[in-house]
């Protein structure tokens, strides 16, 4: 249990984020970092501190960063279509502002728990996944996620920095964005609430290993709390593979709308199967608690206060 400790959370206004500070803000002092780029203020817990930066500006953030017991790393280009639209945007944010946070730590005494993804693995078919594969990216976005793990490793293993890094499989949840790079449900879930048809990339075959975004959370805090997990990599799922077009079908059936399907060609850089072993954060003591089903129903409860305060 982290308690009393001084917690760092860039991205804490953002999606993933956000979910960690106000679980960590209950019982430690806890600092959002975010630009806004996309996140919102209005999601990082009230008792937090709110610095508004940019994790490329070293000046921004190393004082407070080396002053941290552990430093969640969320802020990140996220969007697989975004970074193969702007590859040197994204590597600037991703691989520089990671180093900028490495490097403030060397300074400091804290541990550094990192938001990788499972876009590294590429488009691989041995599954389900294990973190030996060898990484092979499709998209910028998996590339500076490869490089930010190598970063960490060698932080670690030169420099003495606690890292993890957590590769995060298909996330979902309350207050992720809908817009046209957010995750896939909840673009599903916003279009189902207004009636208008789902669009399935491709044939709707394609597989995805979905997980609750309060499942990620406590995957972070087992990940900070554990010595063994340092200079390590993790996969964090719940390792069992849906179709996309079963997940459109089961969020049409918990909204109620009736909303259709239309299939559109398949996106660029897109996987077509995705499944984690997950044995490796088990032993860690992590077991996934929410169904998707379970999820999807707190998600869809979610948008649907949000569209009542909005409207």
């Amino acid at each position: 249990m982290i308690k009393n400790k001084l917690i760092v959370v860039t991205g804490g206004a953002g999606f993933i984020g956000s979910h960690i500070a106000w679980e960590l803000s209950k019982e430690n002092d806890v600092v959002v970092i975010d630009n806004l780029y996309t996140g919102n203020k209005e999601n990082a817990p009230p008792g937090a501190k709110f610095i508004r930066a940019d994790i490329r500006d070293y000046k921004a953030i190393a004082e407070v960063v080396s002053a941290a017991d552990y430093v969640f790393h969320e802020a990140a280009i996220v969007s697989v279509v975004e970074s193969i639209e702007k590859p040197l945007f994204t590597d600037e944010v991703n691989v520089i502002g990671t180093l900028n946070i490495l490097r403030a730590l060397m300074e400091g005494h804290g541990k550094l728990i990192f938001a990788s993804s499972a876009a590294v693995y590429g488009d691989n078919p041995n599954l389900p996944l294990k973190e030996s594969e060898k990484p092979k990216p499709l998209s910028p976005y998996g590339v500076t996620k490869v490089s930010s793990e190598h970063y960490l490793r060698v932080f670690h293993e030169l420099y003495g920095v606690p890292t993890v890094s957590l590769r995060y499989f298909n996330v979902f949840g309350p207050r992720q964005g809908a817009n046209q790079y957010a995750g896939v449900i909840s673009i599903f879930i916003n279009r189902a609430l207004k009636g208008e048809p789902l669009v399935i990339f491709g044939d709707g075959k394609q597989t995805r290993d979905f997980i609750y975004v309060k499942d990620v959370v406590k995957a972070n805090l087992l990940a900070a709390e554990s010595r063994k997990a340092n200079g390590r990599v993790f996969n964090v799922a719940r390792g069992e593979r849906t179709t996309i077009l079963e997940l459109a079908m089961k969020i049409i059936e918990i909204t109620g709308t009736g909303a259709s399907i239309i299939f559109d060609k398949p996106r660029p850089g897109d996987i077509r199967h995705s499944q984690a072993d997950i044995s490796e954060i088990r032993k860690l003591g992590f077991e996934p608690e929410w169904s998707i089903e379970d999820g999807l129903k707190k998600t869809v409860e979610w948008y649907k206060r949000r569209a009542e305060v909005t409207s």
